[in-house]
């Protein structure tokens, strides 16, 4: 192997790795802060009736105790008699969540698009038309969840959360049936940061700057700059738990590679935005468990639905001749990938640590192999190495025989 052809790999690996920690690092930043201010927004009480808070314009405040000290949030109806000398703005948190996103998505899927985009039993895609369905999905969805925003639509909280959950489903379904199973779950989560990001950078920013603009001139700010900034707000928090589960879905093959990956992301968002719901009205002071006890509910059901049949044991004549047989398979399908030293461009080191060079380390890992290779089907990778379903068989066989 050239020096060039093992050192790109793995510098792209490390890039992935570094890319990676700085968007759990900023997407944590950015969705506690979601939490947060959603949190104080909905937890606010209003000062008594003609107190000097409520005459000097204070809606709402609350008493907070953390880290040894006391804090008294207020919020203002409109805006203070006075601008503020240092205001602190909450935007980059956003902004480089999704930055790092997008680099990671390409680091990860899109510089490798024919082994992590393409799924060819789904659909047999070049790597630019792969790539442009992901972008042109990122685009479309957002212009489309602006428009429904400013339209009469958006001034109906429920429908317009029913309309767009809809819209996110059918983005998935679609996706799943062009896309590898794993592509289309990273594409939806990017789909929804996508929508997220442009909350902020597009309305929830800019009217900001119009109220900071405005008291800057002597004007009172319209009022109507931070109802649309609050409805957006609101949006990206009801959006959090979703995405965060699209974030570590690729671990999780039994979802993104069943038939109806579509429906189970479908399921499993809708878990998230109820429990998230529930999380929200206890802010208020409403605690109302029917929330949570139906998103575990919709858990459940996708556990119970998706679970993979228990293996038959069976007895063979010879176990040594399926060994064979086995590392025969593995040697030619997976080894490329799952070696000490892969051969598959685009990997420096093999996925997950698995090595599969020796019997012994096949048989370590059988449990693995069966679940990815036979029930799961998510290895190889995209089917990179042809893999036919009768070595699948050869393996459940081998498997379900004791693996020896």
């Amino acid at each position: 192997m050239e020096l060039i052809d093992y050192l790109i790999p793995y510098g792209l690996e490390w890039l992935n790795l570094i890319v990676r920690w700085l968007h759990v690092i900023t997407g944590i930043a950015w969705i506690g802060a979601s939490f947060y201010f959603v949190w104080l927004d909905n937890s606010i009480r209003p000062p008594a009736p003609g107190s000097e808070l409520a005459r000097k314009g204070v809606s709402g405040e609350l008493w907070a105790v953390h880290g040894g000290g006391f804090y008294n949030p207020q919020k203002y109806l409109v805006a203070p008699a006075e601008l503020p000398k240092e205001l602190h703005w909450f935007k980059w948190e956003a902004y480089t969540t999704w930055l790092s996103g997008i680099a990671l998505l390409t680091i990860a899927y899109y510089f490798n698009a024919q082994a992590m985009l393409v799924d060819k039993s789904v659909a047999d895609l070049s790597s630019l038309q792969a790539i442009g369905i992901g972008v042109g999905t990122l685009v479309l969805g957002w212009t489309v969840y602006d428009l429904l925003c400013r339209s009469p639509l958006g001034k109906h909280d429920l429908w317009f959360g029913i309309v767009i959950f809809c819209l996110i489903v059918a983005a998935a379904y679609g996706l799943t049936h062009v896309l590898s199973g794993r592509a289309a779950y990273i594409h939806v989560g990017a789909l929804i940061g996508t929508i997220m990001v442009g909350n902020v950078l597009m309305l929830i920013i800019p009217g900001q700057r119009k109220m900071v603009e405005a008291m800057s001139a002597g004007r009172l700010p319209d009022p109507v700059h931070g109802q649309k900034a609050k409805q957006r707000s609101v949006h990206n928090n009801y959006f959090t738990l979703p995405v965060l589960f699209i974030m570590i879905s690729n671990h999780y093959a039994m979802t993104y590679r069943h038939e109806q990956a579509w429906l189970v992301l479908a399921f499993i968002m809708a878990a998230g935005v109820s429990i998230r719901h529930f999380f929200n009205l206890r802010h208020k002071g409403r605690v109302e468990w029917r929330y949570p006890l139906l998103g575990i509910a919709l858990l459940l059901a996708v556990a119970v639905a998706i679970a993979p049949a228990r293996p038959k044991a069976v007895a063979v004549a010879d176990p040594a001749a399926q060994m064979n047989k086995v590392a025969a398979i593995v040697a030619q399908r997976c080894v490329s990938c799952h070696s000490a030293q892969p051969t598959q461009p685009g990997f420096a080191t093999a996925p997950a640590g698995v090595a599969l060079d020796q019997p012994e380390q096949i048989r370590q890992n059988a449990e693995k192999i069966y679940k990815q290779a036979v029930q799961l089907k998510a290895m190889p990778l995209a089917n990179l190495t042809n893999m036919t379903e009768a070595e699948r068989a050869q393996i459940a066989l081998w498997f379900e025989s004791g693996a020896k």
